[in-house]
């Protein structure tokens, strides 16, 4: 996929593809040395399991594209884009659980408790979750220790109640309810999916040393793809097949969940997610040819199909 983005004079094209697979590539070499398995084998497998499925990396390549934006590097920004994929893993994990959404299949392999047990994958989870914090603190290098703390109580807010996890609680609340509208809906994914999105972003530029204004705008931009994404995520649930999303499809459905789809319909929902599109791109207009990666992203986010 080569995108186009336009500046005031030209328009720059922009290889995404390219860009995406050498960022998993370098992400996951970097995931692959951060967990080795040791005794007890099997939690550290089931951690690594999960881990190492595959996806699209998108947390970590955002941040790592948000430090080079900002004046920093891959390299100083890369623990942090490992945490991120190691806190996003537990969610999935945590996720799949029958408590949860009881899912079979991720990424086309079965679920972390349908080959550990659901025992195994609540400590798989436990034990990402609390890796991350543990891996940021002492893997970064030659950052000032105030941008390392901030950006470790920025994501502990994101991956929490405040966060992920409090959008998660309201989303299983939710669950039969006909009643729920766009503005709980709106609530629950800011939480459950914009937040470590966001997080991903603003950890980067903080890394990097960015001004507290660029922060600010690059938080908005995320903000906005992170709803476009839950969005895109809602419609392909209709829309699409187990075998191309490599999980189950329908769930939402028979959980009887209200989706934006059940609220806007199917083509009003794609609208409103082109609409945050649109509206995160205008947020990096003063980062100039900088921002190519991050505004490919986001119109990847409307046009990805799994």
């Amino acid at each position: 996929m080569v995108l186009t983005n336009s500046t005031d004079s030209q328009t720059i094209p922009f290889d995404l593809s390219a860009y995406l697979l050498e960022r998993k590539k370098q992400v996951e070499a970097a995931l692959e040395q951060a967990i080795a398995v040791v005794y007890p084998e099997r939690i550290y497998e089931s951690m690594r399991y999960s881990l190492m499925a595959g996806g699209k990396r998108l947390r970590p390549i955002l941040c790592l594209a948000t430090a080079e934006l900002a004046g920093g590097t891959a390299e100083i920004a890369m623990p942090t884009a490992c945490a991120l994929e190691m806190i996003h893993t537990m969610s999935l994990i945590h996720d799949d659980l029958p408590a949860m959404d009881n899912d079979d299949f991720r990424r086309g392999q079965p679920t972390n408790h349908k080959v550990y047990g659901e025992d195994i994958a609540i400590l798989a989870g436990d034990g990402l979750l609390a890796y991350a914090f543990e891996f940021i603190a002492v893997q970064t290098q030659q950052v000032p220790a105030e941008r390392v703390l901030r950006v470790i109580a920025h994501l502990g807010r994101a991956a929490g109640a405040a966060g992920l996890v409090g959008g998660q609680a309201v989303d299983l609340e939710s669950e039969g309810k006909s009643e729920v509208g766009v503005e709980t809906l709106n609530f629950i994914h800011r939480h459950k999916t914009a937040a470590l999105l966001e997080a991903s972003v603003v950890s980067g530029a903080v890394l990097a040393g960015a001004e507290q204004a660029d922060i600010e705008r690059l938080s908005r931009y995320a903000q906005h793809i992170g709803l476009a994404f839950q969005i895109v995520d809602d419609v392909l649930d209709i829309t699409s097949t187990p075998e191309a999303l490599g999980k189950s499809t329908g769930k939402d459905v028979q959980a009887q969940k209200v989706t934006y789809p059940s609220i806007w319909g199917i083509e009003e929902s794609k609208r409103q997610a082109h609409q945050l599109v649109e509206a995160a791109k205008q947020e990096l207009r003063s980062f100039g040819d900088s921002r190519r990666p991050l505004a490919a992203i986001a119109d990847y986010i409307t046009a990805r199909t799994h």
